[in-house]
């Protein structure tokens, strides 16, 4: 094990430990102290293949109750960094094609580069078939590496086709296969993990301590709508009337911070499922849908069906999250 860790500054104690969070120089320094130790070409084939879906924590449990393989990317393109915080996707459509690049926020050498794009796509062909229920064949993979001299091992692993030498690591995706339903989708089981996720995003920024982010990762990590501004108040120690003067140094609003979450929340549910707006009112704690209908006409100046029925055709890269915004 010290073998392993050798030059990340990291005792065995903290690299078991589940809460230390690895920078990107340490993820970096354990993959090339992996290469030297095993010794093999086709570690990062062999790897890939091992970082299954469970592996992954809650990130994998949301990618797999996923409503669609679509819906599975998006959530690996805005959850990565709680697993990789040195990769980035990016999700393009292009005719019938879904283009999904993957980059690197540091200069790798090639032996690293190499293997990180190998268990990147292994990766995504795991949960891509956990998803449509087999191996999905007309995926192509391009790689921004040689040709390596065990290429002919590829195929064992990736079973769609396969080039090299491109300009950017990417797949090539059938817009079609995006929408094939996840047999295996379960919505509570989504909503559940979707909100775990969003909690350990926030807490990769744990020197943020201004009262906005306070509030809002305390609205992150308890079901929506549930929170009172005097429950939030009474968690920081403070009384309501100081909660609300420092929000509004911050140009904010207990009910700004509350919308804008609920407002995402509820045009994930109206893109990414078939869900009736009655259910989805129970889901963001609403007394009923006509008081969710009325905040969502207040928040995007259409009602959810018409939101619904404007974006149903339409698919969109979860770092714009709609054309419209919510108002304050």
């Amino acid at each position: 094990m010290s073998d392993l860790l050798a030059m990340t500054q990291l005792s065995v104690e903290q690299f078991l430990h589940e809460d230390t969070l690895l920078t990107p120089q340490q993820q970096l320094q354990i993959l090339h102290n992996s290469l030297c130790l095993a010794n093999d070409d086709t570690f990062g084939l062999r790897l890939g293949q091992r970082l299954t879906s469970p592996t992954h924590g809650a990130m994998g449990f949301l990618v797999n109750s996923s409503p669609d393989l679509f819906t599975a990317l998006r959530a690996f393109q805005a959850f990565l960094p709680i697993r990789m915080n040195l990769a980035r996707l990016e999700l393009v459509t292009k005719g019938d094609w879904l283009e999904m690049t993957c980059s690197f926020d540091t200069v790798l050498n090639e032996e690293l580069l190499r293997v990180l794009s190998e268990i990147a796509v292994i990766v995504f062909f795991d949960s891509a078939e956990f998803i449509v229920g087999r191996p999905v064949e007309e995926v192509t993979s391009c790689f921004v590496h040689k040709e390596p001299a065990y290429s002919d091992h590829y195929p064992n692993y990736i079973p769609g086709p396969i080039e090299f030498g491109a300009e950017s690591l990417l797949l090539k995706i059938p817009l079609e296969l995006c929408k094939v339903p996840n047999v295996s989708a379960n919505h509570e089981n989504y909503v559940m993990a979707l909100q775990q996720c969003e909690t350990m995003l926030e807490q990769l920024h744990p020197n943020e301590k201004t009262c906005k982010y306070q509030v809002q990762k305390m609205m992150l990590s308890h079901p929506p709508g549930v929170l009172s501004e005097d429950d939030v108040a009474s968690a920081l120690f403070i009384c309501k009337r100081t909660l609300a003067r420092r929000l509004k140094m911050e140009g904010t609003s207990f009910r700004r911070i509350r919308d804008d979450i609920l407002s995402q929340q509820a045009v994930g549910y109206l893109r990414d499922s078939n869900m009736s707006i009655e259910s989805m009112a129970g889901l963001l704690n609403y007394h009923d849908s006509a008081n969710f209908r009325r905040a969502f006409k207040r928040w995007f100046s259409v009602t959810p069906d018409q939101y619904r029925r404007s974006n149903q055709t339409e698919i969109r890269s979860l770092s714009e999250p709609s054309g419209v915004r919510p108002r304050g």
